[in-house]
């Protein structure tokens, strides 16, 4: 064999030592640790109360307000990304007890204390808030209230148990780009109001969420604003923050990190991305009036200043749903009921129709 052949061969044998490296390189980085559950050996301890679901998980929850006993309403909150049940965003406590509001907030599933969802979907969220309804015995009919991210159980609920809904409420509700009834040059407009940043964190969560953990822990791209730390607020929502903090009064966004993602980031925050920017099962802008004759109602709650969720998209998807009462407000941003007033607004307009 001449040198040049010997020379060859090994500069292929070594190229594919190489090429199976980085694929194995690749493939190690792209693959998120596995959980630490709650209650196992070595994972977090379980601090609060639990309801054991129909497939066997856990999810923890919160009570605030009047007991299930003597309440009149009965809310099922659910929270938004990097948050969890802890998330009193809607909770005020006179109007509570002047009209008997009772309210369960819970962690979703990967958050906290609830159990890891592998599997989870729109659907799968929305049957999970109905056993939690069931475990703590709400009755037949409860109100839903999503904030942010929590959209998924919001838009989930009127899909899939549309007869367990009192009344729904979505403040500042995540949207996901790729809704099908989007006219394609909206979509794109809205998107490109984001920062670059979130643009591309985005994009990957649809188009390849097996790299939603990569992209987000890597150091040669910057990952999603939110996850860094740096949501890209309206000036409005940094006033009020830096209003509250000089007044001592709690930050209104749950910065309680360590418990969000004690078990973990791929099952809690990267999951989020994976569910809320994926092919969702349905279309919302599809969906029919669940209520009939006044029986209930459904609430859109946007700041005109929200930095996070384009507002020229809760306009269509209003133009598209009617029969939803939409709420649009001046000089709000993201952190919609932590103005004031607003959560007020919002538990009346849902319990009270006052709007």
């Amino acid at each position: 064999m001449k040198a040049h052949q010997v020379f060859d061969s090994m500069f292929n044998r070594i190229s594919l030592v190489f090429f199976i490296g980085i694929l194995a390189w690749t493939y190690h980085n792209t693959c998120p640790p596995p959980p630490k559950l709650c209650g196992s050996p070595g994972g977090p301890p379980v601090t609060g109360p639990r309801v054991l679901l129909r497939d066997g998980r856990h999810l923890a929850y919160n009570e605030y307000g009047v007991s299930r006993d003597t309440a009149n309403y009965k809310i099922v909150f659910v929270h938004g990304f990097s948050s969890c049940r802890y998330d009193a965003s809607v909770f005020h406590q006179e109007l509570f007890e002047e009209l008997k509001i009772y309210m369960v907030t819970f962690d979703r599933p990967g958050y906290g204390e609830s159990d890891p969802d592998p599997k989870r979907t729109i659907k799968s969220l929305a049957l999970d808030m109905e056993d939690l309804a069931d475990n703590l015995e709400l009755g037949s009919k409860f109100y839903v209230i999503g904030y942010s991210m929590g959209q998924q159980g919001g838009w989930g609920s009127l899909k899939y148990i549309p007869h367990r809904l009192a009344g729904v409420a979505l403040i500042a509700p995540v949207v996901n780009y790729w809704w099908s009834s989007f006219p394609a040059n909206l979509s794109m407009a809205a998107y490109k109001l984001q920062p670059l940043q979130d643009q591309w964190a985005v994009g990957v969560s649809h188009y390849v969420p097996w790299l939603v953990y990569w992209w987000n822990t890597q150091k040669w791209f910057p990952c999603s604003s939110v996850i860094a730390g740096k949501p890209n607020f309206s000036a409005s929502d940094w006033e009020l923050m830096a209003k509250r903090r000089d007044q001592g009064s709690p930050t209104p966004i749950p910065m309680r990190k360590e418990y969000v993602r004690q078990q973990g980031l791929a099952e809690s925050i990267f999951r989020d991305m994976r569910v809320g920017f994926g092919k969702w099962e349905f279309d919302p802008m599809e969906l029919e009036n669940p209520f009939e004759k006044e029986a209930g109602s459904v609430h859109l709650w946007q700041g005109d200043e929200d930095g996070l969720v384009p507002t020229i998209l809760q306009r269509y998807i209003a133009k598209k749903l009617p029969w939803i009462h939409y709420h649009e407000l001046p000089g709000v941003g993201h952190l919609l009921p932590n103005y004031d007033g607003k959560k007020e607004a919002i538990l009346k307009a849902l319990l009270l129709g006052e709007y």
